[in-house]
């Protein structure tokens, strides 16, 4: 038996044979300790009775996208009304000022402006903002001059809108303290245990086998419910388990990051660009980080290998064009590589695509398996959402 706290590997001395066993070693197993993991486990872990294995590949918790993205606690404003992205982000941004509130989690209630520069990307502002009072976020227009008072760097032509319930949050400390909460409650987490095989135990009706594989060593647990939660490596887990006709590719977005060397411009809010229908995404973004340093992006680029985290020259003199645009004061040449980010894109089921385009988050019990709740393309606004992702799992194991 191992000790609660981190651990480096599910113990060799727990191995099973593939008959159904009366008693799981757990009542559930997470795979994947990223924010959303963590926030899953720290959950289920919760329940009365409850004995939850969090499962991560990595040497550390959150290594992943979960501590290499902008760090924005979002408003909720470009996913769809009807979308899960929005459910989850609207309600996640509730539980996660909460949550950071509550237990002193490093975090600010910044706000954020989208900021237009001519007719057409005013028009763009005037739509996210028709959205927004749809689903109930706060937004208003800031009028030029009171604009130039509060933010004198930064460039509005044709106008502001106002998000006042975006923010920033210390994705480190958030997933320090869910990892301590989990533990403190009796959860036990397993690192540097990659999982190489996942057999359901008639349908999932007699529980579930997981395999994982450290330094050549391969070690077996059951459990009676799972949770894929494991990020770029969810779709291969998922593979796994499901049927071929049900397979899906990966596809893997590369965001690079842009830091400022100086201390001026530093505008008090978040500074997005409007966002122009096919013009890729929402534009090179300013963000601030809870010291208050500026960075920049992130852009996008496709890549094959998930563990490509070299930060990429490619898109940097568009990216300062684009900045230029709404900071003019800005330094060029102060304006160089940070890091870089992989944000996994989810394709659709049974075509041929790159993963592009608008994807809702996949969280579904999937049929014919029973206690099996998959988690696929939990991007952003997957950091705002976890908490709110966690009560989703816990309902659809449960409800």
């Amino acid at each position: 038996m191992f000790s609660r706290g981190i651990c480096r590997t599910i113990p060799s001395s727990r191995r099973f044979s593939t008959s159904v066993p009366r008693h799981a070693d757990f009542t559930h197993a997470v795979i994947g300790a990223g924010a959303v993991g963590l926030a899953i486990a720290r959950n289920l872990q919760s329940r009365d009775g409850a004995n939850t294995v969090l499962i991560e590949k990595h040497r550390h918790v959150g290594t992943e996208t979960s501590s290499r993205n902008s760090e924005v606690i979002h408003a909720g404003l470009y996913y769809g009304a009807d979308s899960m992205k929005t459910k989850l982000c609207l309600r996640g941004k509730e539980l996660m000022y909460e949550l950071c509130a509550k237990n002193y989690i490093p975090h600010r209630n910044c706000g954020k402006w989208i900021v237009a520069q001519d007719a057409e990307q005013m028009e763009a502002l005037e739509s996210v903002h028709k959205f927004a009072q749809s689903i109930g976020v706060p937004t208003s227009f800031i009028s030029s001059e009171d604009a130039k008072r509060d933010e004198p760097d930064v460039r509005a032509e044709a106008g502001v809108l106002n998000s006042p319930s975006t923010g920033i949050v210390d994705s480190h400390g958030l997933m320090h303290y869910l990892l301590g909460d989990f533990e403190d409650k009796g959860g036990i987490t397993a690192l540097q245990s990659p999982v190489t095989r996942v057999t359901p135990i008639d349908s999932g009706n007699g529980g579930w086998e997981i395999t994982t594989t450290s330094e050549g060593e391969e070690t077996t647990i059951t459990a009676e419910t799972l949770i894929n939660s494991a990020g770029l490596s969810a779709i291969a887990i998922s593979n796994m388990i499901l049927p071929e006709e049900r397979h899906r590719k990966a596809y893997y977005a590369k965001g690079s990051y842009f830091s400022y060397a100086l201390s001026s411009p530093k505008p008090s809010v978040l500074v997005y660009p409007a966002p122009i229908a096919g013009h890729g995404g929402l534009g090179t973004h300013l963000t601030l980080d809870m010291a208050g340093r500026v960075r920049f992006g992130p852009d996008v680029e496709w890549v094959d290998d998930p563990s490509d985290l070299s930060v990429s020259t490619k898109n940097l003199d568009a990216a300062i064009e684009d900045i230029l645009a709404y900071l003019p004061t800005v330094q060029r040449d102060a304006i160089g590589l940070d890091y870089a980010g992989i944000r996994p894109k989810l394709g659709r089921l049974g075509a041929v695509g790159s993963g592009k385009g608008f994807q809702d988050f996949w969280i579904k019990k999937e049929e014919g398996f029973k206690g099996f709740i998959n988690l696929l393309g939990i991007e952003s606004p997957g950091l705002t959402s976890c908490l709110a992702i966690a009560e989703e799992v816990e309902g659809l194991l449960y409800r």
